[in-house]
């Protein structure tokens, strides 16, 4: 199974990103937090991976952290939690705060996720309210979670968040925004950047 990869971000997507290993582009889906720490087209990156196998299908995910990493496969292990649930719990929320959800019994903090309704929310923190102590967080910034490669990433998730927009769409519109300015770099694309966040569009 592919633990880790490390090599040169090729480009991102807004929940995916293409890693050249070699000369071998891996397709990885990501939560936004870690596609906010991959920095920009052409830089080098790593990230530790968990393979998904179905019945039609096979999907890499990838994650900024061993600690993300290791949350994800106990989300998943909650019935009704796939990876995409899971992926958007770990966008939303960095894995210090989903650990104290967890052992605060805090539901409501879990619902933040897209597609998480109160049901499966307090599902999720029931079931794994004995397991929150046993898993590491990993380190990072004021919110917890990985602190991004860059400090103008950090810089430009964190003005978001301080305009209101929530964490998640932020990380994602951020990741986005360096996916868009690695492929449009050169004296000719030197004007004004529009971010889309999802809930609005910032100039």
């Amino acid at each position: 199974m592919i633990a880790k990869l490390s090599g040169r971000l090729d480009e991102t997507g807004m929940d995916w990103a293409i890693i050249d290993v070699g000369g071998v582009g891996y397709l990885v889906h990501c939560s936004a937090r870690t596609l906010s720490t991959l920095g920009e087209r052409g830089d080098g990156c790593t990230v530790f991976t968990d393979l998904q196998v179905s019945e039609n299908d096979m999907r890499l995910i990838g994650f900024a952290s061993g600690a993300e990493r290791d949350w994800f496969r106990l989300l998943t292990a909650v019935q009704g939690v796939g990876s995409k649930v899971a992926l958007a719990i770990l966008s939303a929320l960095a894995t210090d705060e989903l650990q104290r959800a967890c052992a605060q019994q805090d539901a409501a903090m879990v619902a933040r996720a897209n597609g998480v309704g109160p049901k499966l929310a307090s599902r999720i923190v029931n079931e794994l309210k004995d397991k929150a102590g046993a898993l590491p967080t990993a380190p990072g910034g004021p919110g917890g979670g990985a602190a991004p490669v860059g400090g103008a990433n950090a810089d430009a998730v964190s003005a978001l968040e301080n305009l209101g927009f929530k964490p998640a769409i932020a990380a994602s519109a951020v990741a986005h925004a360096a996916g868009e300015l690695g492929r449009g770099r050169g004296p000719e694309r030197s004007g004004p950047r529009r971010v889309e966040t999802g809930g609005g569009v910032m100039a």
